[in-house]
């Protein structure tokens, strides 16, 4: 655990140990039942919010303290209600989560001031149930939503690893979003006496693309979705598969003598102009590894015997991801990457958010790629995209540039508070039109407007 998320912990148990919170009200606790799980724990709280469940261990702010910027405030006061924490049927046990060693583990938390409303989401990146804790939880049950989140059914760097063909794990995903959409309503009911008015599914990196696939394939779940730099997913491409190698392959030969061509193959690839003080953090940090782990998930034959290659090889390495180029590959890859591909087919009202200097998930490699699938697919008129400037890819790395990035969460919040009213006027008031949001404001971590 690093320093700065060591001492997010000791702050928020701090703050909840000396904290006011109201008595919970959890007279039907007893009655509650998630359909279809293998396990669940349930406990009545003083506080669903992460600076009281910090303190009793019902979260894990190592799943997401480095995702959001410092800056960053969640609304004040308690959330007093029930949390259910538990798991699904699964064969494979990479989520460690309370000694279980069991995967699709889930979180389900139920305020007491009930709102009518449920919202669905699912991990970022490969990460767990509670990595979505600071960034949506508390801002979804401090306004009275019920609240649900998956690990995905399989998470870690090594989920590759779930399953039997490629593509399974990601396959996965979908599954156990649906599962956990239908047992959380029926929850919902068995708490409130009636089910939920509206649904929403959401959810950032990871979760956005299961927030795109679920409102393409299950719309019929939910009423609409917020979708925060969601990956996009093409047999063709763009995918991952057409962007991290070339960054693997020429960011170190720019890096070391500032050579202009491997200064425009990182371009070509998608990587915005201006976006170049991100690059070393990226390569140490997340280019690497993703590239390595998905690879291996949909093409595992491309390394042999080995699983998941060799890590920051240089090109010209045997099995080198550097090396890996996509449109070479057999047509079974493009087989396993058509199993979980987008179709822009929306069937519900969705925003998209995404940042101009995505430094993981380049803007025009995926956002604007999606936005573009769905116009063709004839939905257009159920999307709206929002372009954030200086938007990256993780909040926190504003704490260390904030001359030249932005937190997309605020405007993330503006943009839900429009799908709410979108939906819930049945179309009457429209939100703005998809736009490019100006990097501007006195406090960039907490106000955004999108008009």
């Amino acid at each position: 655990m690093n320093l700065r998320i060591a001492a997010t912990i000791l702050a928020l148990a701090a703050g909840a140990a000396h904290a006011q919170v109201p008595s919970p009200t959890c007279a039907n606790i007893g009655a509650l039942q998630v359909p279809g799980a293998e396990k669940q724990d349930k406990i009545c709280l003083a506080d669903l919010t992460t600076k009281y469940l910090v303190a009793v261990n019902r979260t894990d702010a190592s799943d997401w303290g480095a995702l959001h910027s410092q800056a960053t405030r969640n609304p004040p006061g308690a959330v007093p209600g029930i949390q259910i924490d538990g798991y699904f049927p699964d064969t494979s046990t990479s989520n460690g989560y309370f000694g279980w060693f069991h995967d699709s583990q889930f979180v389900i938390r139920l305020p007491d001031n009930w709102n009518g409303k449920l919202v669905i989401t699912g991990a970022p990146g490969v990460r767990r149930q509670y990595a979505n804790d600071y960034l949506l939880s508390d801002w979804f049950v401090a306004r009275g939503y019920a609240y649900a989140s998956t690990d995905k059914g399989n998470n870690g760097t090594s989920f590759q690893n779930d399953g039997v063909a490629p593509g399974d794990a990601i396959a996965e995903w979908h599954q156990r979003v649906s599962e956990l959409t239908v047992a959380a309503k029926e929850v919902v009911r068995q708490r409130y006496g009636a089910g939920p008015t509206y649904t929403y599914m959401t959810g950032l990196s990871n979760g956005g693309y299961l927030t795109r696939h679920a409102l393409e394939n299950r719309p019929d779940l939910y009423d609409g979705g917020v979708d925060w730099e969601g990956v996009s997913w093409r047999p063709e491409g763009p995918n991952i598969f057409t962007s991290l190698p070339p960054a693997l392959r020429w960011y170190p030969a720019w890096r070391a003598t500032g050579d202009a061509n491997a200064y425009e193959q990182m371009i070509a690839a998608g990587y915005a102009r201006g976006s170049e003080f991100l690059w070393e953090h990226h390569y140490s940090v997340y280019w690497d590894l993703t590239q390595r782990t998905y690879r291996e998930e949909m093409d595992p034959t491309y390394d042999g015997t080995l699983n998941g290659g060799v890590a920051f090889c240089q090109p010209g390495t045997p099995y080198c991801d550097a090396d890996y180029r996509y449109a070479d590959r057999p047509q079974a890859v493009r087989d396993a990457v058509s199993r979980i591909s987008l179709t822009g087919r929306i069937g519900k009202p969705m925003l998209t958010l995404h940042g101009t200097l995505d430094a993981l998930l380049p803007i025009a490699t995926n956002s604007d790629n999606y936005a573009a699938l769905v116009g063709k697919a004839g939905r257009g008129h159920l999307h709206r995209y929002y372009v954030v400037e200086g938007g990256n890819h993780v909040d926190q790395l504003y704490d260390l540039f904030p001359d030249r990035l932005r937190p997309i969460a605020p405007c993330y919040r503006e943009a839900f508070l429009a799908l709410e009213r979108w939906v819930e006027s049945t179309g009457k008031r429209q939100p703005p039109g998809s736009k490019s949001v100006a990097r501007a404001g006195s406090d960039l971590a907490n106000q955004c407007s999108l008009e």
